[in-house]
């Protein structure tokens, strides 16, 4: 992705959150050199990725297939330095944007449609070998059990959520013409290095192209052992 894109990207979040009336921690606004000024006491954020995170998952289609996130808080599932065992992100993705179809080794989440359109969320379980299972999937939206076949498909509207356990592929996007999607994550402890099984051989973080200077800062940039 170039960094312009990244750039628009952070904008246009920005003021789609302000107009939810969702505020974002301090650091969200941190500039460059913001961050360079920064030391040890940061140490939290920097080792569990917290902040900005703007996807293609390597597509080169980000409009079509990507997404926006801001992780909040989160623990670290190969440091027990870092105590926390949950972690809350927020997702915002436009019209007709989708998120591969992919599961989670370790971490369990809730998808909490908060403000804007419908969440299309598409099912499957996941085989033995890993690949999609044609077995009836049963989940739990905000405390009723539901049941849908195998890729079935479930509309999550404005204040609805799913519960997503271990092993069950999922992919969604907003549902096309209602609108772009404020969505919540609360799960357990997230990483996004280790913890993607996608379907499809894709990268779960882009290369940039450096076309700009970032308006703020991607939480790779400032990961541990990277140099600002």
């Amino acid at each position: 992705m170039k960094r312009s894109q990244i750039n628009r990207a952070i904008a246009w979040a920005k003021g789609f959150l302000a107009q939810h009336d969702f505020h974002l921690p301090p650091f969200a606004f941190w500039t460059p050199e913001d961050w360079r000024k920064k030391g040890a006491e940061c140490e939290e954020i920097r080792a569990n990725g917290l902040g900005w995170d703007v996807t293609d998952f390597g597509r080169g289609d980000f409009d079509r297939f990507g997404l926006l996130l801001f992780t909040i808080r989160n623990g670290n599932q190969r440091d027990k330095k870092w105590k926390k065992p949950y972690a809350e992100k927020i997702l915002l993705f436009i019209e007709g944007q989708e998120t591969p179809m992919h599961f989670h080794w370790t971490k369990m989440e809730d998808i909490i449609n908060r403000a804007g359109g419908n969440i299309v969320m598409k099912l499957y379980n996941a085989a033995a070998d890993e690949k999609l299972a044609d077995t009836l999937v049963k989940v739990s939206c905000d405390g009723v059990v539901r049941t849908v076949p195998a890729g079935g498909e479930l509309v999550l509207r404005p204040g609805e959520s799913i519960t997503l356990p271990q092993r069950l592929y999922h992919a969604f996007w907003a549902e096309k013409g209602s609108g772009a999607v404020l969505c919540g994550e609360v799960s357990t402890v997230n990483d996004d290095e280790i913890d993607n099984r996608f379907v499809e051989p894709i990268g779960r973080f882009p290369g940039i192209e450096e076309d700009e200077p970032p308006l703020h800062l991607l939480c790779i940039d400032y990961a541990p052992g990277k140099k600002l």
